[in-house]
């Protein structure tokens, strides 16, 4: 698997996380590739990891070459001084179209690995716009000023509309073209409709933050491919 790099120097490399890929290693699982043992051996050196994105989250993930770093960074992030945003696909027309979530989030009660949205909860908070917005679906950019874990995907879930392809918090169901496209075939040589879209629909697409020696980092990753099918075909079949 390729790992492109978006930035680098002495101190921190800052990559595009490919959907699908675990920043760490599974406990459970040690064999499964994660991003940080694929980096370290890109890089030929030891890296040490800042933060995290989802497994089939994409977008742009930073970490530190060295130990100076890796505290500095790390007390950054846990101060929520570092620019996050993200851009997802969600479930239905947003309303109102921009706006700010503030709704504490703690571990489910019941499901492990998922949390929710309780008044028992850590603070967590994150702004929203709608970029773009169809009768099924909305494009919808965020950022977020605390870094909780699913922050986004149980915010949007908590105002009713779940980000796409979400198994944890929405329906789970694949981003398929017969759900927008009219009088819609199947080809003579497919059996089965092979979806546009079957992982989470987030992606981090812009990281800001500022080096101990001042320096501005500001690094973005467009939408991948898979999602920018997903909006390109709305917008066409929108306007038919």
């Amino acid at each position: 698997m390729q790992i492109e790099i978006l930035y680098q120097d002495d101190d921190m490399v800052v990559v595009n996380k490919p959907a699908g890929v675990l920043v760490i290693p599974d406990r459970f699982n040690n064999d499964l590739p994660s991003l940080n043992r694929m980096l370290e051996a890109k890089l030929g050196q030891q890296i040490w990891v800042v933060h995290r994105l989802d497994r089939d989250t994409s977008g742009v993930i930073c970490f530190a070459k060295n130990e100076q770093t890796h505290r500095y960074l790390s007390k950054l992030f846990e101060a929520h001084e570092v620019g996050k945003y993200y851009a997802g696909i969600v479930i239905g027309r947003v309303i109102p179209e921009e706006g700010r979530i503030e709704a504490p989030i703690t571990e489910h009660p019941s499901a492990k690995g998922k949390m929710t949205v309780a008044k028992k909860g850590k603070l967590s908070v994150t702004d929203y716009k709608v970029a773009e917005q169809w009768s099924l679906y909305s494009l919808v950019q965020f950022q977020i000023h605390t870094g909780r874990t699913h922050q986004i995907r149980v915010h949007m879930q908590s105002i009713g509309h779940p980000i796409v392809c979400d198994e944890l918090y929405g329906d789970g169901k694949p981003f398929l073209l017969s759900g927008i496209k009219k009088k819609f075939k199947l080809s003579d040589k497919e059996e089965t409709e092979r979806p546009l879209l079957s992982r989470l629909a987030l992606h981090a697409y812009r990281l800001v933050l500022h080096k101990e020696d001042g320096t501005l980092v500001d690094v973005q990753a467009p939408i991948p491919k898979d999602m920018a099918a997903c909006v390109n075909q709305l917008n066409k079949w929108a306007k038919s």
